[in-house]
This record gives structure tokens, C-alpha cells and sequence, in this order.
């Protein structure tokens, strides 16, 4: 005996399926949170789609190259949350950024935050974090300036015009 294909059981199990699937996969995303000093490897291990949007960002090229040709050593903190979808893009595009630069005079600290703004004073204490993530560009032992959130033109550019300035 043929159903109508609305009344197809296999289908509608399939449909089901893969909505449960999904529901799943947004809950468990939105509610992993690395949290204190973490390693890119530590991120990408537990968000491998955050390498996929590493590898579709592309970076400017000049810039890059001024980048690579930096001979005073850079050090920066990035204030990230995992949970957030502009710490997503932000990170990965930085990510992408440091493997095209490949300057071993940079070095980079990430820090996980908690999503619960109650809760993030043991992991930001004495460094005035508000939105991630929070890129602080140190050179010197000095605070030389920071990209919040979101660049102004690029995390590179932005990068770069922060180290030049």
C-alpha cells in the first residue's frame, strides 16, 4: 500500500530526526564555555567550526607582510567568550591572521570568560573587560590599545594601526 507522500512515516521520522539534531547541536554550542587561559588548540578542539571560519577568512595581504616585518615583540590578550558569535569571528579571523604571520615576536594569551556577567570578576579583575571579545595590544609592558567587540576596519588592520601608532 503507497501513502501519500505527506503521510510518508519515514520521512516525517527523518525530519524529526534531524530537528532533534539540531536543537541538540544549538543547545550544546550556546552553553560550552571554556573558561581562564586557554590554547588556540584547546578552542579548536571543542569548536572545529571556529577552524572553518579561520580558513574562510582572508586577510589582507599587505598588511600581513607589514605584520611579519614587526621586530619588537607584541604581546596580546584576548578576553574571549566561546558562547559568543563575535568572539567566533573575531578570534578565528585572528587566528588565520597569526598563522599568515607566523612572527614569533608575537605572543598571544587567551582568556575564557563566563557568559554570566556575575560571574566573570576572577578572570577580568584590574582589566576593564565590558564586551569580548577584548584584543589588549601590549608593547613595552605597556597598554598600547585595545579592539573591542568588533574592528573598526579589520582585526589585522586594526592590529596594525594600534602597534604603529
Amino acid at each position: 500500500m503507497l501513502l501519500p507522500p505527506n503521510k510518508n512515516p519515514i520521512k516525517k521520522n527523518i525530519l524529526i530526526f534531524l530537528c532533534i539534531i539540531l536543537f541538540l547541536s544549538i543547545f550544546v554550542y550556546g552553553t560550552l564555555e571554556l573558561l581562564g587561559p586557554l590554547s588556540k588548540e584547546e578552542i579548536l578542539e571543542n569548536f572545529p567550526d571556529w577552524q572553518e571560519e579561520a580558513a574562510s577568512y582572508v586577510p589582507n595581504q599587505e598588511v600581513i607582510e607589514r605584520l611579519q616585518s614587526i621586530q619588537y615583540e607584541i604581546e596580546i590578550e584576548i578576553f574571549l567568550g566561546t558562547w559568543c558569535p563575535d568572539t567566533k569571528r573575531n578570534v578565528s579571523a585572528y587566528f588565520q591572521i597569526m598563522d599568515m604571520v607566523d612572527n614569533p615576536l608575537f605572543t598571544t594569551t587567551y582568556i575564557g570568560i563566563p557568559k554570566d556577567k556575575d560571574s566573570r570578576k576572577p578572570f577580568i579583575e584590574g582589566k576593564n573587560i565590558i564586551k569580548v571579545p577584548t584584543f589588549i595590544i601590549i608593547i613595552d609592558n605597556q597598554e598600547k590599545g585595545r579592539i573591542i567587540e568588533n574592528p573598526i576596519k579589520s582585526v589585522e588592520e586594526d592590529l596594525l594601526d594600534i602597534i604603529t601608532k
